[in-house]
């Protein structure tokens, strides 16, 4: 059983963790199964009652909505519609569950700006700090009344692996329709076994078989590995096991028992504020560098200078994210800019000597500084 050689170095010291509940654990075509809700609030109460703290991130909003609409949900003001509609009915059942055990929810919904900009993150932050304190739990879901696809998460998978990383928890939970990772699309392979570790998570997902989103949800194994791989690069780990079985967390915090699939956490942890940039923010636009300046960048470590530069893309701000172009315009690193486009296209191709001359002003040297630049690989 090689998950339990590693198992009791990750449970024994956890303090927080983060439990995230997919909409085809939660719900069949006919809406929301409040037994299951009832069931895993009981094993979420019983692992607060060991002294952890608990963020519940939960699907189901627009599962829920569909089915109290009787319609299909086609197009985004639809979707916006149904999750309106089955948000309300969600939370009351997750109140309902942990209110019969003596438990307080707060309802926390999120969109991608709401974990992208800075002062809105630590807001959110400090709001899910003040109410673990309190001993209430927060149930987080994607906003997605509101959220339209520019601002939208994209699925509650990559939601919980952000919010994992935001409240620095240890460990990341997703409870899926599925055993955990497996060696193929069950649904197509009989053949397809179950990975119960994944020691190293930059190597160990590629080349995996990853199924397309179930009628129910709007993700499949793919944003699973994405959203594990992300916890992973902050140095948090993460177990995939099957929602529907009872006991499943229980399981999961057991060092004595196997249970889903484990991710280790990345040997190499990348710094809360790429983490940030890498997974958190989207480019606003892109530059694209000579050969010289994309071998500085990816291989020794140095910031991006203006004499780099050979085409400015897009319409950005001093702070942005934009994306690093080679030579063949493969993006290959992200990172913030120091000055708008206007100014980068003024600058492009000289030195960083003349910046002062000619914009009339100089913030830095640097178009990215290496501190605020992350390589692909670290976004993949």
């Amino acid at each position: 059983m090689p998950q339990l050689d590693y198992k009791a170095a990750i449970i024994a010291p956890l303090k927080r963790l983060v439990i995230k509940v997919g909409s085809a654990v939660l719900s069949d075509p006919d809406g929301l199964r409040a037994e299951v809700i009832e069931h895993l609030a009981a094993e979420i109460d019983a692992v607060t009652r060991d002294g952890r703290e608990v963020v519940l991130v939960t699907s189901g909003a627009i599962a829920a909505g569909r089915a109290r609409l009787g319609r299909r949900t086609a197009t985004i003001a639809e979707r916006q519609a149904a999750a309106a509609t089955g948000q309300i009915e969600l939370m009351r059942l997750w109140a309902k569950s942990f209110d019969a055990r003596g438990r307080t929810v707060a309802q926390i919904l999120l969109t991608h700006q709401d974990v992208a900009e800075r002062k809105r993150r630590l807001n959110a932050v400090h709001t899910i700090q003040a109410l673990i304190a309190a001993g209430v739990i927060p149930v987080i879901n994607e906003n997605d009344t509101v959220a339209v696809e520019e601002i939208r998460m994209g699925d509650n998978d990559v939601l919980s692996s952000l919010v994992a990383g935001m409240v620095q928890a240890s460990l990341l939970i997703i409870l899926s329709d599925v055993p955990g990772v497996l060696t193929g699309d069950p649904r197509k392979r009989a053949d397809a076994r179950l990975i119960p570790l994944i020691t190293d998570p930059e190597a160990g997902m590629r080349g995996l078989v990853a199924e397309s989103a179930g009628p129910l949800g709007s993700g499949g194994m793919a944003t699973k590995l994405k959203a594990a791989r992300q916890a992973a690069r902050a140095g948090i780990s993460v177990i995939i096991a099957p929602g529907r079985v009872r006991g499943a967390i229980a399981a999961a915090l057991d060092p004595s028992r196997e249970v889903g699939t484990l991710i280790l956490a990345a040997r190499t942890r990348l710094r809360s504020r790429k983490h940030w940039i890498a997974f958190a923010l989207r480019p606003a636009g892109a530059l694209a560098v000579d050969r010289g300046a994309a071998e500085a960048l990816r291989t020794r470590g140095r910031s991006l200078l203006p004499s780099g530069i050979r085409e400015v893309r897009g319409e950005f701000s001093s702070g942005d994210c934009v994306s690093l172009l080679d030579h063949d315009g493969l993006e290959f690193g992200r990172g913030l800019v120091n000055y708008p486009a206007a100014d980068v296209l003024k600058v492009k191709g000289r030195r960083s000597q003349e910046i002062a001359h000619l914009l009339g002003y100089k913030v830095a040297d640097e178009i990215i500084h290496r501190d605020n630049f992350v390589l692909l690989e670290d976004l993949a």
